[in-house]
């Protein structure tokens, strides 16, 4: 098919009545995200686009081929040319892998700014570099991806993007040598895997390991982000065949809540009372449950009883939630805490809100009072990612 036949008439900008800081996009690295980045000896080692027989294009490292080029890339395409199969870059919309046409995208919704995650050939998380068969190679991949999103996205759009990096999470001194060079150039925000044991890092109880990482990202105040479906999706039954699909899309508050349990419980959110973790594409219905279950095991079964605070404080202290719109659940906002919710548009994935985010906001959350919807939709995630807002914050 035509690439001209894949894509919806081009939207008009949307009338703006939110200030929106979208918490939860992605980038889709560009076929020349690693060229000239890596050291000389490295260079020709690293990923790379390479074309199928099939017509597809692919990313090639380590002798693996990653095959999701384009899976989730699928904003402005008509959905009945949605496959699962790869797409080429000429079949996604520019703003998947452009910053100027990702602004240009982001203008048309009413976003004033954006967290972007990695896409396919760096995992959510980093996990392909930092499970490279060569750890020099690894390391030089998840450097470079840094300077990538730093001098092509970042650098020409500081309002607009807020710097978020991986890092090299095999290797304790290595990990934070990457969290303070980022955040001495900006960073504010660095993604780790959920559940880091499923993916074969150690447990969040090998404090040999994370105790370094956590003090690294606790003294320069750099956002921990915890993506959905970064350390693998929920097994699926035998036999599930597609529906396997559709239960690891309808599991994410789940898989958040499961992840959540255990950052909380490893107790570095009570160790370190100005850690920051941001929990990322999970909703929000489930929260208030896992804070009303803390309190309960505390008074009826004394677990948790020997902490400083309740863990549910903790919990509505250290961790922050976004949302794509829980529309029958934001009404536990208070419960939650308002202060701790903020806003997603999952742009260019396909439960994305783009180009109508304005408009679903409006829907869903129209009969909240302005002072909250500011509150959520931009001014949490200004505070909490240290992020520059507008002169005029809406709604009024």
């Amino acid at each position: 098919m035509p690439a001209d036949d894949l894509f919806l008439p081009e939207p008009e900008p949307r009338a703006v009545r939110y200030t929106v800081i979208s918490v939860d996009d992605h980038v889709v690295e560009p076929a020349h995200t690693f060229e000239g980045r890596l050291p000389a000896a490295l260079q020709d080692r690293a990923p790379r686009i390479v074309e199928t027989p099939q017509g597809h294009q692919v990313w090639e490292f380590e002798g693996e081929r990653y095959t999701q080029v384009g899976m989730n890339a699928v904003a402005g395409r008509r959905p009945e040319t949605v496959r699962l199969e790869p797409f080429r870059f000429d079949q996604m919309r520019r703003g998947c892998f452009d910053a100027d046409a990702r602004v240009h995208d982001m203008d048309i919704n009413g976003v004033w700014a954006s967290v972007n995650f990695p896409s396919m050939i760096t995992g959510f998380c980093g996990r392909v570099f930092f499970d490279a068969k060569e750890r020099e190679l690894g390391l030089a991949c998840i450097r470079a991806w840094n300077d990538w999103l730093f001098e092509e996205w970042y650098t020409p759009h500081p309002e607009r993007i807020v710097p978020l990096g991986i890092t090299y999470l095999a290797d304790p001194a290595l990990a934070v040598d990457e969290i303070r060079r980022n955040a001495g150039r900006g960073f504010t925000s660095v993604t780790f895997p959920e559940r880091p044991h499923e993916i074969g890092l150690p447990s969040l109880w090998d404090r040999a390991h994370w105790d370094p990482i956590i003090e690294a990202v606790v003294e320069t105040d750099t956002v921990v982000s915890l993506h959905v479906g970064s350390s693998g999706l929920t097994p699926a039954p035998p036999g599930a065949g597609i529906d396997q699909l559709h239960l690891g899309a309808t599991l994410f508050g789940q898989l958040s809540l499961t992840a959540c349990a255990e950052w909380l419980w490893s107790g570095y959110a009570l160790r370190f009372p100005t850690l920051k973790i941001a929990m990322s594409e999970g909703g929000i219905g489930w929260v208030a449950m896992l804070a009303d279950r803390l309190d309960n095991i505390v008074d009826r079964s004394g677990y948790g009883a020997g902490w400083e605070l309740r863990p549910a404080e903790v919990l509505r202290r250290n961790f922050w939630f976004c949302t794509i719109d829980d529309p029958s659940t934001i009404d536990t906002r208070h419960a939650i805490g308002v202060d701790h919710i903020m806003v997603e548009v999952d742009y260019p994935h396909g439960d994305s809100t783009w180009p109508d985010t304005q408009d679903v906001i409006e829907k869903c959350w129209g009969h909240i009072p302005a002072h909250e919807l500011r509150a959520m939709c931009c001014e949490n995630a200004a505070a909490l990612y240290r992020h520059p807002l507008p002169d005029h914050v809406l709604p009024r």
